[in-house]
């Protein structure tokens, strides 16, 4: 790894922020780290895992998250070509030295860093009258969070090198990579520490527990059953502990779904009742504690602080749009890419919670140019194109929040884990290697995301078909699992990684997927202005690139250049770790 940014990450964790919302958040002055004092009590070892709760995040969320998430994920895309790290993830063009790709990795490597060295920290400068039991929680703590980051690395570029020491991989010139495997199972052994000497429940708002850990444990088992499985066959007992898990979060955590759906993404809504993980942002001076993504999504500068809304021209895919029931829909039911030829709606709630369509109206959102609550107007006369923007994260400005905004610099924070994945991590465990499932529990906990929705209960079977049509092919297959985890978690960089979990025991569904998903510029008209009661589609006709070309040669993002011209045996083949 880029020895430079090992010491970025490495300074970083001794870095103070102020104007905190919580206490945990405040950090002392700087020179009280130089010799050891600050290590004293259980409350100054506590704070020295605060920054992995948002500045060692900054890179990652500012616009990574979403550029591997949603953008290569499918359910987001940029038109455009420029700025080309947009367009590489929407496409799967990206190299060795495209800009996204570097942040990525750039951005995991120093959660690490800073993980590792407040692990190194407290284990050598922890006082006498520590608690084993604070210095546990903290290097708990501090392992969840360098868990989650090398997840992210392993589903983005695939064989990555582990590294636990900072200091000695300064002086490591013979870096290598280690297995997929070998990382998924450093991954467990991090979550399954954070399990046992995490709290029930958190200390300080905010701080992850037991069951944050637990959660992440579903999550990681139902992603190794693929990892291990063989055949195109899942490992069954990696998906009996997934499904353990998610249960026990369910039933054990006191956690309970938010309802309706949008109050999830109404500010202030952070460390709600269905959290389980979220980066902590903070208002104030310290632009490393804010969150900066706001200012990046937003879609214009009328409903931003200072004109810092920049994401214009994001929008939802076609493909993202019609997995909406009823929303892109023909006369029979059969093509769900009908093109302009019906009128559609949903009652999917999660739609306008989540991009806004012309005529949505958000009484939450103050337009700073008319002093009027937004309304996302209509497309002009003669349009050919317009853009299903992003509304969730995009909370309001300093009007709406009192005060508390300022141009990059907003207070509320992202997710990083809901209970509403454990419902369907279940669910996805319990149909397991078969097509479909009719377990009692398994339909439960599916309409229980359903009905929250807004929509219908459905009786089950739960759907999951093997395969998915290639391009071209008319016969269309169900995957109700999956397309249920797009709807619910769009735009919160989850839709990219259960991609991967879908590639690693069956690559082919995973590129038929993407290879059939509309990327491209469409027409969204409203049937009457304000107040339609639906939508017709048009795909734009001038656009002739519409789809990815996506396999085996450029599913995983590649290693940044810089990276290895710095550490050439990182193009060696990998190894498996060695555990201690």
């Amino acid at each position: 790894m880029n020895k430079r940014y090992i010491l970025v990450g490495a300074l970083a964790t001794l870095a103070m922020f102020s104007g905190c919302k919580e206490d945990f958040l405040e950090r002392p002055p700087l020179d009280t780290l130089t010799d050891g004092a600050f290590f004293k009590t259980d409350a100054q070892v506590l704070a020295a895992t605060a920054p992995l709760y948002n500045v060692a995040w900054k890179d990652y969320h500012d616009q990574a998250s979403y550029f591997i998430g949603d953008i290569r994920g499918g359910t987001l895309f940029y038109p455009w070509e420029a700025p080309a790290e947009r367009r590489d993830n929407v496409l799967f063009r990206a190299t060795g030295v495209s800009r996204s790709t570097l942040w990525a990795y750039q951005a995991c490597y120093n959660v690490i860093a800073q993980s590792n060295m407040a692990i190194y920290n407290i284990n050598k400068l922890a006082g006498p009258e520590v608690s084993q039991a604070a210095k546990n929680q903290a290097i708990g703590e501090a392992r969840f969070m360098r868990a989650t980051a090398y997840s992210i690395l392993v589903t983005t570029f695939g064989e990555v090198p582990i590294i636990t020491d900072n200091v000695a991989d300064l002086n490591n010139a013979e870096k290598v990579r280690n297995t997929v495997p070998s990382i998924w199972e450093f991954i467990t052994r991090d979550y399954l520490f954070a399990a046992e000497n995490l709290p029930l429940t958190s200390t300080q708002p905010g701080r992850v527990t037991r069951w944050s850990a637990e959660g992440m444990l579903a999550r990681t088992y139902l992603t190794r059953a693929g990892v291990s499985g063989s055949g195109g066959q899942r490992n069954q007992e990696f998906l009996d502990k997934a499904k353990e898990y998610a249960h026990r979060v369910i039933t054990m955590s006191g956690k309970s779904l938010i309802r309706p759906y949008e109050n999830l993404f109404k500010y202030p809504y952070d460390n709600n009742a269905e959290s389980l993980f979220e980066n902590q942002w903070v208002f104030g001076d310290n632009y490393q504690a804010a969150n900066t993504m706001a200012s990046q999504i937003y879609p214009m500068g009328e409903i931003a602080v200072n004109n810092d809304g920049w994401g214009g021209n994001y929008s939802a895919t076609w493909w993202m749009m019609s997995l909406y029931e009823g929303l892109i829909t023909n006369q029979d039911d059969t093509d769900p890419a009908n093109d302009g030829q019906i009128k559609g709606s949903t009652m999917d709630q999660r739609l306008k919670a989540t991009w806004m369509l012309p005529g949505f109206h958000y009484p939450e959102i103050t337009n700073k140019l008319t002093n009027q609550k937004l309304t996302w107007p209509a497309p002009g006369a003669g349009a050919t194109n317009n853009y299903a923007v992003i509304k969730k994260y995009v909370v309001g400005n300093d009007l709406d929040l009192g005060g508390q905004a300022a141009q990059q610099r907003y207070p509320h924070n992202t997710y990083m884990m809901r209970l509403a994945e454990m419902y369907l991590t279940y669910v996805d465990a319990a149909v397991g290697n078969a097509e479909s499932t009719s377990d009692p529990q398994a339909v439960q906990y599916f309409n229980a995301i359903r009905t929250r929705a807004g929509l219908q209960t459905v009786e089950g079977p739960i759907k999951m078909s093997s395969r998915y049509p290639e391009v071209g092919e008319e016969e269309v297959y169900e995957d109700q699992v999956f397309e249920e985890w797009v709807k619910e978690f769009a735009m919160e960089n989850l839709t990219w990684y259960a991609l991967v979990r879908i590639h690693y025991y069956n690559p082919q569904k995973a590129y038929n997927i993407i290879n059939n998903q509309d990327r491209a510029l469409f027409l969204a008209a409203p049937d009457r202005f304000p107040n339609p009661t639906g939508w017709t589609f048009t795909k734009t006709d001038w656009v002739t690139e519409r789809t990815p070309n996506v396999g085996p040669g450029n599913f995983f993002m590649p290693l940044p250049t810089v990276e290895l011209s710095q550490s050439p045996s990182l193009s060696q083949p990998p190894v498996e770790y060695v555990f201690d």
